[in-house]
């Protein structure tokens, strides 16, 4: 079978990514799936593509219906028989598509996992000859997932109704211990397990301590002026304050939360993919699946709770493959505000969540490259001494000999653990080395110990971000227990014995809106800016009269691609990554056209 053929016909492009290949041909052969393939990394071909070229029906399980639609859209762009089922759906159009997919109209369905497993629903089904079913956002179905949806459990019910359909099971982003599960939940037999590399090379990671956090955020978006993202936000509060700020200060922003009205979030989000609007505030209910390629940069205003949730949440930028950046303004403060979240837990799940905040604040407070620091999380060794494309490594932070702060610490944390053979937790040990006579210190006598006092030098803070890098630097540790104690490890008591040289990491300050060096980076596409300009208009203007977002006529990097290599044939224009034989026919003079034109206008 001729798979790359298919590829360019149906899709435009020349060459798979890294996996697609090996998992279209076992989802050919009829064999069950797990593929886990960073956001932009093309999850979505591994089963439209199979759908294709079989008879059937693929049914893809997903769990935003709001995106359905525009999933649909795209794909019948691409002259692809395809529709979903949801409550969007009024009583006629519904019955008008199970009409289709009784006459075998379609190849692939939408559905939300809810719908698909009512009894009635897969009674129906029976009858449309189903070839696979792919279970996007896999993760969902994992207690130990980041973002756990009960709907998905009744899933676990497909191998029993119709026990001979393969299954497909795709995330974007899955521990190790959640990959198992989802296995284990979805019943796959013999699974094939693909696991891609988490690196996305086109994103670039920066930390920015948070001073004042909204001009920082007003600067750097004023100097993106043409570039649409999302600002993640803690609570509803801060993302309604965000948009109003920004709305007053000219950008073009809406918010996104649990608390508006489903038809609100829904069209604030259609405006947002159609690029009405530039900014999109939002909590962590924004972003699921988001199919928006060209989103610029992603910046967390607020500290997220954990690695899962910050990786796939800076994944929805440039999923064209353009490079983009992720920004997180980080502050102390918002590691206490998030350990009172944590506090209102219970038992395992506390530990859990102090354990993942740990790792968070080890991200966001780290001098190694962060790309590394997110990839090793994931359990993937990054080969490269410098990835040029973090804040770490484009500026190197200042570093200090920080000997005699850290012994203070160290000794500190020593004397608390030697007076009663168990140790406190951080707040408590600053309050002896600030001298803070506190209830809590006078009734254990440690306002008597020799360390009392002796960090009058330091502001609170200081001494907060000190601990927290002897925490990264293994000399000291601490408990799983919901107190969170500290005491000394091995290593750490060897470098207070012997006074051994410590060194630290200076705070420090990055200009937001500062200009991209000089140096190209990875995905970049280098072209006339006004042509690509211009084509942006012919697009939209394509994209409104068909009532679809830009983005589903052609994608910013087969933009970019026409305005470096001016096609102005048919024949020429085919070549371009992303025309297919459908959008060539559909869209191919319109561009043509219009670079044409521009040619003439502009020859030398």
């Amino acid at each position: 079978m001729d798979l790359r053929g298919a590829l360019k016909q149906h899709f435009g492009y020349d060459e798979f990514r890294p996996l697609q290949e090996q998992i279209i041909n076992d989802a050919l052969a009829g064999r069950d799936v797990f593929a886990l393939m960073p956001t932009g990394g093309g999850k979505s071909l591994c089963f439209q593509l199979p759908a294709l070229l079989r008879n059937g029906l693929t049914i893809v399980v997903s769990p935003l219906i709001a995106l359905m639609k525009d999933q649909v859209d795209a794909l019948k762009t691409s002259g692809i028989p395809s529709t979903f089922l949801n409550s969007s759906l009024d009583r006629h159009e519904a019955a008008e598509r199970f009409r289709g997919l009784n006459h075998g109209q379609y190849r692939l369905l939408y559905v939300a996992p809810e719908r698909l497993m009512l009894d009635r629903f897969l009674e129906g089904a029976l009858n449309w000859n189903i070839s696979q079913f792919a279970i996007d956002e896999a993760h969902c179905i994992s207690e130990w997932g980041h973002d756990f949806r009960p709907e998905y459990r009744q899933l676990a019910k497909l191998r029993t109704h119709l026990p001979d359909v393969p299954i497909m099971a795709l995330t974007a982003t899955a521990t190790e211990r959640v990959r198992i599960d989802i296995v284990k939940q979805l019943k796959l037999r013999d699974a094939q397990c693909y696991v891609a590399s988490f690196n996305r090379p086109n994103l670039t990671y920066r930390v920015e301590g948070k001073t004042s956090a909204y001009a920082q955020l007003l600067e750097f978006v004023r100097s993106r002026p043409n570039d649409s993202g999302i600002v993640y936000c803690a609570s509803r509060k801060t993302a309604e304050t965000l948009t109003k700020k920004l709305s007053e200060d000219g950008i073009s922003a809406k918010p996104y939360h649990a608390g508006l009205e489903a038809k609100e979030r829904s069209r604030h989000q259609d405006a947002f993919l159609r690029d009405d609007v530039r900014v999109i505030t939002a909590t962590i209910a924004f972003g699921m699946g988001i199919n928006k390629p060209n989103v610029r940069f992603v910046v967390h205003y607020d500290l997220p709770k954990n690695i899962e949730s910050y990786y796939q949440e800076t994944g929805r930028a440039g999923r064209d493959g353009l490079p983009s950046d992720c920004v997180l303004l980080f502050s102390a403060g918002d590691v206490v505000k998030q350990n009172r979240f944590i506090a209102e837990k219970t038992g395992h799940e506390q530990e859990i969540a102090q354990a993942q905040l740990r790792e968070m604040v080890h991200y966001a407070e780290t001098r190694e490259c962060r790309r590394a620091t997110l990839l090793k999380y994931f359990g993937e060794d990054y080969p490269n001494a410098s990835c040029d494309a973090c804040d770490n490594c484009l500026n190197p932070r200042e570093t200090f000999d920080g000997t005699l702060p850290a012994q203070k610490f160290l000794s500190c944390v020593y004397r608390i653990h030697a007076k009663h053979g168990f140790g406190f937790g951080l707040k408590h040990v600053l309050d002896v080395l600030l001298g803070e006579e506190t209830e809590s210190v006078r009734q254990r006598g440690h306002n008597e110990l020799s360390t009392f006092g002796i960090g009058t030098d330091l502001s609170r803070q200081a001494w907060q971000a000190l601990g927290r890098e002897l925490l990264r630097l293994g000399l000291i540790a601490t408990s799983s227990d919901k107190f969170a104690t500290l005491s000394l490890t091995d290593t750490g008591l060897t470098a207070l014995r012997e006074r051994t040289s410590i060194t630290l990491t200076k705070p420090y300050h990055v200009d937001l809106a500062q200009k991209r060096g000089r140096k190209k980076r990875a995905g970049e596409i280098e072209c006339d800016e006004v042509l690509f300009e211009k084509l942006r208009v012919v697009r939209r203007s394509l994209a409104d009269a068909r009532g679809v977002p830009a983005y589903v006529i052609f994608s910013d990097a087969s933009l970019r691609e026409m305005a470096r290599e001016l096609p102005t044939t048919l024949d020429e224009f085919g070549e371009i990554s992303g025309v297919g034989q459908q959008k060539l026919r559909d869209f191919g003079k319109a561009f043509t056209d219009a670079i044409a034109n521009y040619a003439a206008t502009n020859a030398p």
